[in-house]
């Protein structure tokens, strides 16, 4: 069984926030469509909690998820595909249309969030920059 620089603690992690970002994106995008939907709860994703070694904790999540009677519906959140737990906030103003997203949060979590990829891709490029370094490349 073979080593790859792909199995190496630090970029696995980098690798694994990015992927986290990119889902994050997703929900936060998906709350600032909804921004006029009736009854709707903004959502966001828990940040993926990491061992020392930098291996990504799983922990047990278990949860209802919607049924699609019709291909044409819309997949529930959160996605089936995705392996990042989803999390709310309490801590929100409720229009009267029972809708619960402030659009100035979102923007903000959006900005954040680009920041975050921004500085994981530079240090997963920097990360395989030394590598490529130090194998005299």
């Amino acid at each position: 069984m073979g080593f790859g620089i792909g199995d190496l603690p630090i970029l696995s992690v980098l690798r694994t926030r990015m992927e986290w970002v990119q889902a994050r994106q997703k929900v936060l995008a998906e709350n600032v469509a909804n921004a006029d939907t009736p009854g709707y709860r903004p959502h966001d994703l828990v940040q993926p909690k990491f061992k020392a070694q930098g291996a990504l904790q799983q922990p047990h999540v278990g949860g209802v998820s919607l049924e699609r009677t019709n291909p044409l519906h819309l997949a529930g959140f959160p996605d089936p595909g995705s392996s990042f737990r989803s999390a709310t906030s309490g801590g929100f103003e409720v229009k009267s249309t029972g809708n619960a997203v402030n659009l100035e949060n979102q923007m903000m979590q959006v900005a954040g969030n680009q920041m975050d990829y921004h500085i994981a891709t530079t240090l997963y490029k920097r990360s395989l920059g030394l590598i490529k370094t130090a194998l005299g490349k």
